[in-house]
């Protein structure tokens, strides 16, 4: 006998057994034998086919309406099996895809990682959190031999794979400078040029990059179009703006990029952050930027890794725990 002959004579039999007795066990072969089905590749389609012939075998004068009706049984269960089979190879495809993001992600995370510096005098706290597993944000700190340290902090206007590769591009088009001393207007020049040559020009980058030289207490920044930080006095309690004007890098590769400089007495800091965090929507809206001060107000008697993380947790709260974009927030306090 083939196979399909074998199939077709056990499933009979399961038929035949159950209409006379309506027994657990008949119904306990019927589930083996849809094992043995799938093994052999049997589809939907063949089974309604093995029922009605079997049907015919052990009850010969069944109605010609309920043998017609397994024509129409038949036709949805050829449609079903086909979606079916689509359905799967579309879950395969999406499980695969699902994997190699994940490699991705843990691959930027490694690329892109940074650590916080220990500076004696300084106190820093960063935070960044990807809306999706890949960022679209980027950070980054070197600290010179003299002990001045260089802060980036950049948002791609993309969002996915595309981003996060582009922003893997920056960092290494960082690492390629000559000097990490450079000022930031001189450093966004030169990644301006790499992003005009190297970048679709649907992709654009903002960018705050800032030089903070420790033995003056001097912070030289420069921005390309990136969300405007905050600025804190202690002696007057007051907040105010961090402006500086650019173009975001990638439009014109002929930009130039105005640099400008304050002097941090004690207790000041230096609030930087992505536009995730000023872009936070809640029901009404998206918050305040004075909301975002009254925040950083409230936590202000804590350490600077502290404050950003209630920050975070504060406006995550206010989102129902959903991030709508990446969310990248950076303080820097000079020590009392």
């Amino acid at each position: 006998m083939s196979l399909k002959e074998v199939i077709s004579h056990e499933y009979n039999e399961i038929i035949k057994s159950y209409l006379e007795e309506q027994t657990e066990q008949a119904l306990y072969l019927s589930q083996k034998f849809s094992r043995k089905l799938i093994e052999q590749h049997v589809s939907p389609e063949e089974i309604i086919s093995l029922h009605k012939n079997a049907l015919l075998k052990n009850e010969p004068n069944i109605s010609l309406n309920v043998l017609h009706s397994f024509d129409i049984l038949l036709e949805v269960m050829m449609g079903y099996g086909l979606a079916y089979r689509e359905h799967q190879s579309l879950r395969s495809i999406q499980q695969e895809l699902k994997t190699e993001i994940e490699v991705a992600a843990n691959m930027q995370q490694t690329l892109l990682g940074t650590t916080i510096p220990q500076i004696e005098g300084l106190d820093i706290g960063a935070i960044s959190v990807p809306a999706k597993q890949m960022s679209g944000d980027y950070y980054h700190f070197v600290q010179d031999e003299d002990g001045s340290l260089s802060i980036a902090i950049a948002d791609i206007i993309g969002k996915g794979i595309p981003a996060a590769l582009c922003m893997s591009m920056i960092k290494y088009a960082m690492d390629s400078l000559p000097d990490h001393r450079y000022y930031p207007s001189s450093v966004l020049s030169s990644l301006n040029r790499v992003v005009e040559q190297n970048v679709d020009p649907s992709m654009f980058i903002s960018m705050f990059y800032g030089l903070y030289e420790m033995d003056e207490h001097l912070f030289h920044f420069s921005s390309a179009g990136h969300e405007p930080g905050f600025y804190f006095e202690a002696s007057t309690q007051i907040f105010t703006e961090l402006k500086a004007k650019g173009l975001l890098l990638g439009v014109d590769k002929k930009s130039r990029y105005r640099q400008y400089k304050k002097k941090i007495a004690p207790g000041d800091m230096i609030i930087l952050l992505s536009d995730g965090v000023t872009e936070c929507r809640i029901n009404e809206g998206f918050i305040e930027r004075e909301t975002l001060i009254e925040y950083i107000k409230k936590y202000i008697h804590l350490k600077s890794q502290d404050i950003v993380n209630k920050i975070y947790k504060e406006l995550e709260a206010l989102q129902d725990f959903q991030l709508r974009d990446d969310f990248t927030l950076i303080i820097l306090k000079r020590d009392m």
